[in-house]
């Protein structure tokens, strides 16, 4: 959706690793309105197209396709696509509606350029998985390519988002991974109980006063349903409010 940091260059670099010389990398900047709750940033969401076209060039993109909220929703537009299953629970349990925006620009940005694949970062971590399920169920002929998540050197992923925090947010911000490393050491020392690690997860979240925890869930992560036993293919999963900015993170277990 743009305002590009180095977590979208490091796509934009494994799209150009994967196409090589003779493949075009194209990369879509539209921050779409149909994926934003009534309540949620979609009118302050940053929008700084002259420095994401240099970062575009500067790794590697041959093309960006950038068009207009009237171009990619004609008046009277009344088909949308709607996941029903990977997109319930998680960020999809406190954002409705979201996913439902998610999966049918995605899938109008599949049907415009044609891509052979797509790339995208595991932050999201249930977008990919939502995006996943949306391909393989609807036949669409696109491999999707999940890259890991980019970190700040004191751990906090990169995030559009990061920029609406206060100096004392941002300092605070670094819990969530801390919580993930904390549940992940526990699973690592033997600990194997959902509720167990669910409870640490948010004792540590606790820890940071200007934290207010949405959720924090241990869920298989093909399917993202909560799971009792955590194992390989589980995905500790967190999203948590800073004032008004809302941060999500995970780490999955493979």
């Amino acid at each position: 959706m743009g305002a590009l940091h180095r977590g979208h260059a490091r796509l934009i670099e494994k799209a150009r690793a994967l196409a090589g010389r003779g493949g075009l990398v194209v990369v879509s900047i539209f921050v779409n309105p149909t994926q934003f709750g009534p309540k949620e940033d979609f009118a302050r969401y940053p929008r700084p197209f002259a420095a994401d076209r240099k970062l575009c060039a500067a790794f590697g993109a041959d093309v960006i396709f950038h068009p207009t909220a009237a171009a990619m929703y004609p008046a009277g537009s009344s088909a949308f696509v709607d996941e029903s299953e990977v997109s319930a629970r998680l960020c999809g349990a406190s954002r409705q509606g979201h996913f439902r925006g998610v999966c049918t620009v995605v899938l109008k940005l599949f049907q415009i350029t044609q891509p052979d694949l797509a790339v995208f970062g595991l932050k999201d971590f249930q977008q990919c998985a939502v995006i996943r399920r949306m391909v393989r169920d609807l036949n669409v002929p696109v491999r999707i390519v999940p890259v890991e998540t980019v970190r700040e050197p004191d751990g906090l992923a990169l995030s559009s988002r990061n920029r609406f925090l206060t100096v004392a947010e941002r300092a605070q911000a670094t819990v969530l991974r801390r919580a993930l490393l904390a549940a992940s050491a526990a699973f690592s020392a033997g600990e194997t109980s959902a509720a167990q690690l669910r409870r640490l997860l948010v004792k540590t979240i606790d820890t940071a006063p200007l934290a207010q925890l949405d959720y924090a869930e241990i869920a298989d992560a093909e399917t993202l349903h909560p799971v009792r036993e955590a194992g390989r293919g589980t995905v500790f999963a967190l999203a948590v409010f800073f004032g008004k900015t809302r941060l999500i993170d995970n780490l999955w277990l493979r």
